[in-house]
Parts: C-alpha cells; structure tokens; sequence
C-alpha cells in the first residue's frame, strides 16, 4: 500500500544508519515497531528525510531509539522537531509533589472540607425532604396517584426478606447480652437481674437501634444503588418527560415502606433477643422460661415498649429519605453508584444513632426512663 511505513538498514561511512520512508502514523506503521525491537545492533542514526509524515506514535518510536540507543535523528522537518520535543518533554518523569504544610494547617484543612460537605448534605437532604412534602400533599389530595402495588412490593423488600437476617442477628444479639450481663452480675451475686438488663435494653433501646442499622445498610443500600442506577440510564429523566413525578413514582413508595415496616421489624427484632437471652438464662443460670417470661412481665414496663415503638417510624423515614436522596444524587459514570450508595449508608447511620441520642434525652426529661 502506498504511503506504507518502512526503513532500510544500511553501513554509510562506518555507521549503521536506519533510512526511514512513508508515513510514520498509526495507521501505516504495519511492523516495523517490531522490526525495530529484533534489531541486534543499536543504530548510529536514523535518517527521516525521506518520511512523508510522522504523527506522534510515530515521533514516539524515534524518540524510544534516541532514549533507549542513543540514536542520532537526522532528516527531521520542523513538524517532526516539534512532535519529537513534546513527546521527550511528556516522557520526562515528574517529581512527587509533597505537601509541605503543616501537619495541624492541614488537619484543619481537612476537617473543615468534611464540615462543609457534611453541611452541604443536610441542606440537600433538607430540600429533598421539603420535595418529598409537596408530594405527600399531592398524593393526599389525590389518593389515586398513591402506587399502592409499589409500596407493597416495598414492604416485600424492607419487611419480609429481611425476617431472617434481623431475626438471627437479634437472637444472637440477646445470648451475647445475656451472657456478659450474667458475668458481670455473678461478681455481686446478682444473676437473676440479667432479666432486668436484658428485658429493658432490648425493648427501649436495640431492638430498634440495630434493626435500623440493619436495614440501613440492606435497604437504604438498596434504594440508592436502584435509584442511582436509573438516574445514569436515564429513566428518571424519562419518567418527568412523559409527566410521572420521580417523587411520587420512586421515592414515596419507599419512604413509605421503610416508615412503616421499621416498627413490626424493630418488635419482632426485640422479641428475638429476649428469646436469645431467655435461652441462654435457661441454659447457664437454670432459670426455667415460664419464670423468665413472668419476670420480664414484671420488669419490663410499657414505656419501654412506648419508646421504641415511637422510635421505629422516625428512624425509618430517614433510612428511607436519606438512601433515595443520595441515589438521586448520582451522576456522570457508573462509580458514583457505589460512592452515593456508600455515602447513603454512613449518613443514615450516623443520622439515626443522632436522633436516638437526642430520644433518650428527650424520654428521659420526661420521666419515661
């Protein structure tokens, strides 16, 4: 083929000379890059006189025989000084930059990025909540656009499919509870309040705790990565063309599911930790379960159950928000799922352990302690 890269070898004056011809671009080079490299003897010179246009693959073979054989290169026209110049200046290694500030200047640096973000976060999530009002409005004053299949299928993914994992988890849980709470009280011979410990931690406290943590990272993951993965293919930009709100579509439906099923998930989690740890009080302190359940009767009072049961619905309408905000979030390229699904998860998390601090300030000045 015309124009097609090639080069001679030839002795001239006691030299070994590479005479090169044609176009030295990508798509006329054929072999001679491997040509060049089965080349016994380095080359005192290459003569490029003769090349009718080099781009910079090209430019980049005559300057890997200039760096790694010393070769002369002769014939070069000032195109091909200056592609060969570029490219020698682009292969030059480039010197670590260190960041030679202070340790504390840029600890604070740091700290305050993650303080705006943080801030930065909350005021999205804050607006995308105000969002998700306007369309609860809607909704209320028209109940037909309410997705009633969708919530549904919702309840089937936050609820049902996650019995299994919260009942284990909750189970083990309450023996873990149990068993540390028996060994601490034997040293006052106190074992029979492990009841006491056991019954009111579980239903005021992690019960609930747990089974948000829980279904924060199943299903606030969940929500994110699904809601991410539509927003890259375009779908929820679709959904808006066509007239169908995203809000009432996407994410109440899910708010929804995750607000009411926390509480029925966070009662049958509690549940499962007293029969853990009833099992266990059976087992290593012999105390049978009819007394175990009479005790924890006694014990236990309704405001216990009160305060998580009020708990549940708060913690689980920020799951819900918090992993739809963030899948919303997505955009440019696939990695962005999985930051925003990760991001969904620590937020959510963070969020709920904040909220039950402040509930247990809150039930405590009240008296329900």
């Amino acid at each position: 083929m015309s124009g097609e890269a090639d080069f001679t070898e030839i002795d001239e004056n006691g030299e070994r000379v590479l005479r090169f011809s044609g176009r030295l671009t990508v798509a006329r080079l054929g072999d001679v890059p491997v040509r060049l490299e089965e080349l016994g003897i380095a080359p005192d010179r290459a003569d490029i006189s003769a090349v009718e246009r080099i781009d910079t693959i090209g430019a980049w073979i005559l300057h890997r025989l200039e760096r790694d054989y010393g070769t002369e290169i002769a014939g070069a026209s000032d195109h091909a000084k200056q592609l060969l110049h570029h490219v020698s200046c682009a292969d030059e290694p480039q010197p670590a930059r260190l960041d030679d500030r202070n340790l504390v200047v840029r600890t604070v640096e740091r700290v305050g990025a993650a303080t705006i973000e943080a801030l930065s976060s909350l005021k999205g999530l804050l607006a995308f909540f105000g969002g998700l009002m306007i369309a609860t409005g809607s909704v209320i004053r028209h109940p037909r656009r309410l997705r009633l299949n969708a919530v549904v299928q919702r309840f089937e993914t936050v609820g049902l499919a996650a019995l299994g994992i919260v009942g284990l988890m909750s189970f083990l849980i309450g023996i873990v509870i149990a068993q540390q709470g028996a060994v601490q009280l034997r040293q006052f011979g106190a074992e029979v309040f492990t009841i006491n410990l056991l019954g009111r931690i579980t239903m005021r406290e992690l019960g609930i705790l747990m089974t948000a943590i829980m279904v924060a990272g199943r299903s606030g993951s969940a929500f994110a990565a699904q809601l991410g993965s539509m927003k890259l293919a375009e779908e929820v930009d679709a959904m808006r063309t066509i007239g169908i709100p995203p809000m009432e579509a996407l994410v109440l439906p899910r708010v929804l599911a995750t607000t009411l099923m926390l509480p029925l998930l966070g009662f049958y989690a509690a549940i499962m930790m007293i029969m853990g740890g009833g099992l266990l009080c059976w087992y290593e302190l012999g105390i049978p379960p009819a007394t175990f359940i009479s005790r924890i009767r006694e014990v236990v009072p309704m405001t216990d159950l009160w305060v998580g049961l009020i708990k549940a619905p708060v913690f689980g309408f920020i799951i819900g928000l918090t992993g739809c905000y963030f899948g919303m979030q997505v955009e440019g390229n696939n990695e962005q799922v999985g930051l925003k699904t990760t991001a969904a998860v620590v937020q959510a998390i963070f969020l709920v352990i904040v909220l039950d601090a402040f509930f247990a300030i809150f039930f405590s000045s009240i008296g329900w302690i």
